[in-house]
């Protein structure tokens, strides 16, 4: 299915959910390769951009391989958003996304992130701001509200509509839940039937059978998977031939295939950042590879202390090797 975000064309609905910490160029390379609609980029601060920050410069950078992509920026000031998002543009990004979902007290302090649903009319400022000093789509990533007695996103959906924004995402937790509690659906629902956008399903989407519920019970656009790619890019092919091959379930993947795509992801880190950040960084998404195999438990303490590419390669032979030897101790080698 092809919908789009103003004038970008979006072909397929799942897509990959910026996150801080995680989801790096390698990380939405990786997720596009396996049939992500689109991607968005580690949030940026707006005021970090004033100062022309090397590193908040380098979370900016986009490649080729994970279009359409855009560039996430946070702040509560409207004209410092808007200077932002003009400096964005030096990447080439398909849209700007503006972060009003983020639960962390070092974003929402300052007022920004989910702080902003607090001041609705401040949030219709920034989407003004930020759409009328771009010439490219602006979309806005929310959350339900700020706690259970100020679930606003409809209100604040409305307001982003009117002020120019040409998509939301939903999150479908307040602030005050942070990802902890089931994630409420209902509000996705009630502003996706209030706004005429395309609005994003976000939360609780974990594959393929998930994905597909809260298109039905929700109505909405597509859906946004975060945590639930981490260690698991294959989420987004499963998702994609769930839903458009009559509801088929397809296989995960083998353990060599696991760790074929693993050592990929880290050496495109490595090409990115350099070995020795790269392998640091690459510490947490080794652990999520490993979940659910075979001392598991110790092979992730191991990927704990990673420092070089050629240790990886160490830890994935032991990984094949205990896979392998379970297989053969309890039935046909599902190694392969």
């Amino acid at each position: 299915m092809v919908w789009e975000i103003g004038d970008v064309e979006i072909d397929g609905r799942a897509v990959l959910a910026p996150m801080a910490g995680a989801g790096d160029r390698a990380f939405r390379e990786v997720c596009a390769r396996f049939g992500a609609a689109c991607t968005c980029s580690e949030m940026v601060s707006a005021k970090a951009l004033q100062f022309q920050d090397k590193k908040t410069r380098e979370l900016m950078e986009l490649g080729d391989e994970a279009r359409p992509a855009g560039i996430q920026i946070f702040g509560s000031e409207p004209a410092v958003m808007a200077a932002a998002a003009k400096k964005a543009m030096e990447f080439s990004p398909d849209f700007i996304d503006i972060n009003m979902g983020c639960p962390a007290p070092k974003i929402t302090g300052p007022g920004a992130g989910s702080a902003l649903m607090k001041t609705p009319p401040l949030c219709g400022e920034i989407v003004a701001a930020v759409a009328a000093a771009v010439p490219v789509p602006v979309t806005v990533k929310m959350r339900a509200g700020w706690d259970a007695q100020s679930v606003n996103a409809v209100e604040v959906a409305k307001i982003c509509e009117k002020a120019g924004a040409a998509a939301v995402a939903v999150h479908a937790r307040t602030r005050a839940q942070q990802y902890a509690p089931p994630a409420d659906w209902g509000v996705i629902r009630a502003v996706k039937a209030a706004v005429s956008v395309p609005v994003i399903g976000n939360g609780d989407v974990t594959g393929a059978q998930s994905a597909a519920l809260m298109l039905e019970r929700t109505g909405c656009d597509a859906v946004m998977v975060g945590r639930g790619a981490l260690g698991d890019p294959w989420v987004f092919r499963r998702i994609n031939d769930y839903l458009t091959e009559s509801c088929r379930i397809l296989p995960p993947p083998g353990v060599c295939e696991r760790m074929l795509v693993m050592v990929r992801h880290i050496d495109l880190m490595c090409r990115y950042k350099g070995e020795r950040r790269a392998m640091n960084e690459a510490r947490k998404h080794v652990a999520w590879y490993l979940r659910g195999l075979r001392g598991a438990a110790e092979f992730r303490r191991r990927a704990g202390l990673l420092e070089t590419r050629a240790q990886l390669d160490g830890l994935v032979r032991d990984v094949v090797a205990a896979q392998r030897e379970e297989s053969a101790g309890r039935g046909p080698d599902q190694a392969r």
